[in-house]
């Protein structure tokens, strides 16, 4: 029942707020995919030419259903943080303010990019739609959420405590001390060495890929069985999230091997499995995917790289496109046309094909396999090439599952946690961008003082606190989902579209509070910039993850 207009926001719960709020934006939800619907909705089935033309509204609905989830796990966040008793004054103010302004957004604007904000009206709704959702309590809590007196004591909290990243209370014993773990080696072997990395394009030195081995990062959610160390998801996006926080290259070298994992472990034979997978939990082995090809981007069912059968092997013919750590890798995951006569997903295979390691002078040391460096702005430490294909061999026991043609479809089975951990890799490189503009923004002294004492300076930082641990939550309520065996394609993909986005605004306001410092190649926030840029581009670029979700929605499917 709605709360009596009278009662304040100071006098109510927060945890019964934030259920409010959650609530009444699930009903403004079914509202606007009614009206979409009547847009794209042709007797009962989506028609694909009305879904494209409408593209503002569908992946403005995609955005809007993000939010509504974002707001939903701020609810559930904050009843778990009370429930147990940990619900401190910078997590109420994080999830106050967070209501606050995502309340306002949805009212008011949803920011997909820079230049392109969905109101209510692109939806059709109405005003009055949604002020019948919005009641007048709800309205307080905008106005008395993200004010200037809640930032000001939230960024004095930040402040004394701006080694630890705020809003993760509510994990157990074992992700914290997997936390911990890893930040402390981000901290002392990363964060010191990644401008350097960066700036002189060089590879993640092998000795710190020696050390993640030690630590069992690219063994994390490998069964024990197979020498992993068995966890679960969300163990993956503490590791990432905290590695990608000292240099995303790092971070990334962790996905290499949880991407081809996820793959051996859901479609993989008893041999293939009992043969890759002790190797990869080790480290000995360092896989990479090599599934995109020049001019088909996200449009898979046009790959054209062929893999030819001759007696015992398999003959790989074609080229591919932003191959990350190639160089270096020893396995890689190859997406490849096995039945030509088949033009779309159903005559794709995957492959697990073992090559040598090469150098800088001698990339790919391997009979049939040519390729060349594609230098790029950020993302470094690993380095991306374009590959060429002349009749490489793959053995015939290296068909993926031993049966062509269900390539698409086992790497589909991928695409939730590939999804979920590029979210926390956001997360990462977003929480980076803030320690690098709290810092600066303290020791900056202007006209008699830090820099931080203004409040465009300060509310820059209060904001990317915000949006990092709402992030958080959708990612690890994701993360979750996937642990239970549950699908959560929607919810992955919410999560990486949020974060990506959450990631960019922080790495840009970051440099903005640098001023001309943040220009500097120098200065670490401007490699930051670079990072940040990609997370809206690979693994589903915005616009695709949008129009993933809104089919989604729409097509009503379970």
């Amino acid at each position: 029942m709605p709360i009596a207009a009278s009662r304040s926001v100071k006098d109510n719960d927060l945890v019964e707020l934030a259920r409010e709020a959650s609530a009444a934006l699930d009903a403004l939800l079914a509202d606007a995919m009614a009206k979409v619907r009547e847009r794209v909705v042709v007797e009962g089935n989506v028609i694909g030419r009305l879904f494209d033309r409408e593209q503002r509204a569908t992946h403005g609905l995609a955005w809007f259903a993000t939010y509504v989830e974002a707001v939903r796990q701020l609810a559930a966040y904050a009843g778990r943080m009370a429930g147990d008793g940990t619900l401190g004054k910078a997590e109420e103010l994080l999830v106050r303010i967070g209501l606050g302004e995502y309340l306002a957004q949805v009212a008011g604007g949803i920011p997909m990019s820079q230049g392109e904000v969905v109101r209510p009206s692109d939806l059709g709704l109405s005003p009055a739609q949604v002020a019948a959702r919005i009641n007048p309590v709800l309205e307080s809590l905008v106005a008395g959420g993200n004010n200037a007196d809640h930032r000001a004591r939230l960024i004095e909290l930040v402040r004394t405590n701006h080694n630890a990243t705020v809003g993760t209370c509510g994990l157990d014993e074992t992700l914290e001390s997997i936390r911990e773990e890893m930040r402390k080696f981000a901290d002392s072997e990363v964060i010191g060495n990644a401008q350097t990395w960066h700036r002189t394009n060089s590879y993640i030195p092998l000795d710190i890929i020696a050390q993640m081995s030690e630590l069992g990062v690219f063994g994390l959610t490998i069964p024990e069985e197979f020498g992993g160390m068995g966890l679960g998801k969300e163990s993956m996006c503490v590791v990432s999230e905290e590695l990608s926080r000292g240099y995303i290259g790092v971070g990334s070298l962790g996905t290499r091997s949880e991407i081809a994992a996820e793959l051996i472990l859901g479609s993989g034979t008893a041999a293939q499995k009992e043969k890759w997978l002790p190797k990869i939990a080790s480290g000995a082995v360092l896989p990479t995917a090599v599934f995109t090809e020049p001019n088909t981007g996200s449009d898979l069912a046009s790959i054209k790289t062929r893999a030819v059968r001759e007696g015992g092997v398999y003959k790989v013919y074609g080229n591919k496109t932003w191959i990350t750590h190639p160089v270096r890798a020893d396995l890689m995951t190859v997406l490849a046309r096995t039945n030509p006569s088949e033009k779309g997903y159903r005559g794709l295979s995957m492959f697990l094909a073992p090559k040598p390691r090469g150098t800088d002078d001698n990339p790919f040391p391997a009979q049939g396999m040519t390729g060349g460096e594609i230098e790029v702005l950020g993302y470094r430490g690993m380095k991306e090439y374009e590959i060429a294909f002349d009749g490489f061999e793959v053995k015939a026991e290296n068909l993926l599952g031993g049966v062509e043609g269900l390539g698409f479809k086992q790497l589909m089975q991928t695409f939730e946690s590939a999804r979920i951990q590029t979210a926390a890799r956001a997360i990462g490189v977003a929480q980076a961008a803030m320690e690098q503009a709290l810092d600066y923004a303290q020791n900056r002294v202007q006209f008699g003082g830090p820099i931080i004492g203004f409040p465009r300076v300060a509310d820059k930082i209060v904001m990317m606190a915000v949006e990092i641990m709402i992030a958080r939550q959708l990612t690890y309520y994701a993360a979750r989902e996937k642990d239970s065996g549950r699908r959560c394609d929607l919810e992955a993909g919410m999560a990486k579209l949020l974060a990506a986005r959450v990631a960019w605004a922080a790495a840009d306001n970051a440099v903005q509070v640098h001023g001309g410092n943040g220009f500097a190649l120098e200065f670490p926030v401007s490699r930051i910039l670079c990072d940040a840029r990609i997370l809206n581009i690979f693994e589903g670029a915005a616009e695709i993850q949008a129009q993933v979700i809104a089919r989604r929605l729409l097509d009503g499917t379970n």
